[in-house]
């Protein structure tokens, strides 16, 4: 009987702020999008990470004049190395050829350059590759080398960007988020205001002060919730119409494919920080703002 009277009370509540109750869910819904797409972001990242280091690569270039006891010395140290991983050795003609299919739609560029314009060069995997320093302090000297260069550098400033990225989306749900909690305070004090007679009563005949409360606290994770599965269903739609149709080809290029099962794993975080913040927010509000 109690707890029909708390579910009725609960949708009575809903249907008397209708408006603000709607308001409440799309800001909900808006923020949790942002906290959900700022999670997938972060999982990304890390994956990316993971991925792309495994592939970088530390490119040790040779001078023009090398001689061929220089370029053996060098091999027979990177074939030592107990950093190294694996390596290739790259002619001026393989490179030249690399750079053709590289930028093979631009002609005007390939036609400018001339194969003994390419550089040879030794194409080093390290073990670990945050050791690209100590890798670096071993080969500067060597005579017939004429640059290192590190591939980390360029990925280390693309996950700078996504990780960039990551911290707008997130300051916008936070900011999404207050407003949300706002909106929360202010329905719940409409509510209990207009019931304010009801509750008098209540209180008169001792009905408890967790009686009184619920239908108030409920109303709020109720709106949480579903704003969640609006988040989710949002982050599943970007899923689906953008990353997976080609819709974003130039940025998926870039990131690696965001698989289903991690837009799934969503959803129990949104409803979790949806349905908790929604009622600890209610609840405070009643115990600290509301005389009930």
């Amino acid at each position: 009987m109690r707890a029909r009277y708390v579910l009725t009370e609960v949708f009575l509540g809903l249907w008397r702020n209708v408006t603000m109750t709607i308001a409440m869910i799309i800001t909900m819904a808006v923020s949790l999008t942002m906290v959900g797409a700022s999670l997938l972001m972060f999982w990304q990242v890390q994956d990316m990470k993971e991925w792309y280091y495994d592939k970088i690569e530390v490119s040790i270039y040779l001078k023009k004049d090398v001689t061929d006891e220089q370029r053996t010395a060098i091999e027979a140290a990177i074939k030592e190395d107990p950093l190294v991983e694996h390596y290739e050795y790259e002619t001026s003609e393989q490179a030249y050829e690399n750079f053709k299919q590289m930028f093979r739609d631009a002609p005007d560029m390939v036609s400018a350059v001339k194969p003994e314009y390419m550089p040879e060069s030794f194409r080093i995997s390290l073990k670990n590759p945050e050791q690209y320093q100590l890798a670096y302090d071993r080969y500067k000297d060597y005579p017939g080398i004429s640059e290192i260069r590190d591939q980390r550098a360029l990925v280390d400033k693309i996950f700078s960007i996504l990780g960039g990225m990551q911290t707008v989306a997130l300051a916008i749900a936070i900011g999404q988020g207050v407003a949300a909690l706002l909106l929360v305070v202010n329905t719940i004090q409409v509510a209990a205001y207009s019931k304010r007679r009801e509750v008098a009563v209540m209180k008169l005949v001792g009905a408890s002060n967790w009686f009184i409360q619920a239908p108030f606290v409920l109303e709020a994770v109720f709106a949480g919730v579903i704003g969640a599965l609006i988040a989710f269903g949002a982050l599943a739609a970007a899923k689906a119409f953008l990353l997976d149709s080609g819709s974003l080809e130039a940025l998926t290029d870039i990131l690696l494919t965001v698989p289903w099962s991690r837009v799934f794993t969503t959803l129990p975080f949104l409803l979790g920080i949806a349905a908790a913040v929604n009622a600890v927010t209610g609840w405070v509000t009643l115990r600290f703002y509301v005389r009930v």
